[in-house]
């Protein structure tokens, strides 16, 4: 292993972006390849032996690119795959779901935190676990909120009709008088964060796990000297299984890094075709 390859970022479509743009602003000297599987996404529904399925696929192709690290930007996937990956990579692995536990115990005052996630995250009860594992003194609420991912990954996440949707996604939290933290347990609501805040109200802390992930990145990397020497900044690769133009559309609304010459991968057969 050498310290300029790169970091490898996955995620079921353009959330784990919200993930790879905290990389790029903590990591400047990181290269990273992302591989969004927009075409197979949400992940959130289907069942867990299809989502390891299609991690599995999508850790292939970039163990193929020679990645140093990766990243699971995804909670679905992280909640279903993470110990496997560990076990049989010989690379560092990080999901998000630990990070974004620590980050809302660091800031709750009342001890009353919630999850909104998809349906597989809430299912799994993997942030509960996180949370309970670090503070047993905790009132943890969760959410399944299957209509958000749809929404972002097709590009109206700025729309009235987004905010409609999440307000009334998020009606049951209200009946929480002591909730201060909202963990967004899925990569692609902090696109939709300003809607969420509005739905929740001021009062409420909102966490995404995108930060606090980065930290975690650096710090393995820097235990395990692995960190970037290079003196400029890294040309970054992007891939999709889905459309590469949609995917470009909603990537450059998002990024501070234009994302261009996003490549279409088909993971299956790993035949690339640029856009």
């Amino acid at each position: 292993m050498t310290v300029e390859q790169p970091i490898g970022v996955i995620d079921s479509g353009v959330g784990g972006l919200t993930v790879a743009r905290e990389l790029m602003r903590q990591l400047p000297k990181e290269q990273l390849i992302y591989l969004g599987d927009t075409v197979r996404c949400p992940y959130g529904s289907r069942p867990k032996d299809e989502v390891i399925q299609f991690t599995l696929e999508m850790v292939d192709f970039l163990i193929e690119k020679n990645i140093k690290l990766l990243v699971i930007a995804c909670n679905t996937a992280t909640a279903f795959t993470l110990d496997l990956l560990k076990e049989s990579l010989s690379i560092p692995v990080i999901g998000v779901i630990q990070p974004g536990a620590r980050a809302a115990i660091k800031v709750t005052k009342t001890n009353t935190i919630a999850v909104i996630g998809t349906e597989g995250t809430i299912k799994s009860k993997a942030y509960p676990s996180a949370l309970n594992h670090a503070s047993a003194d905790l009132a943890i609420y969760d959410l399944a909120c299957p209509k958000f991912v749809p929404i972002v990954e097709s590009g109206y996440f700025s729309k009235e009709v987004s905010e409609q949707i999440v307000s009334e996604s998020l009606q049951p939290l209200k009946r929480y008088q002591d909730l201060d933290t909202l963990i967004l347990g899925c990569t692609h609501y902090p696109l939709l964060a300003d809607h969420i805040q509005k739905a929740v109200g001021p009062n409420v802390q909102i966490i995404s796990s995108g930060e606090e992930t980065a930290r975690e990145v650096s710090a393995i990397m820097d235990y395990q000297q692995i960190s970037s020497k290079r003196d400029h900044l890294p040309e970054h690769q992007f891939y999709t299984t889905g459309s590469p133009i949609l995917f470009e559309q909603i990537a450059n609304q998002w990024m501070d890094y234009p994302v261009k010459h996003v490549e279409q991968v088909n993971i299956d057969h790993e035949n690339v075709t640029s856009s």
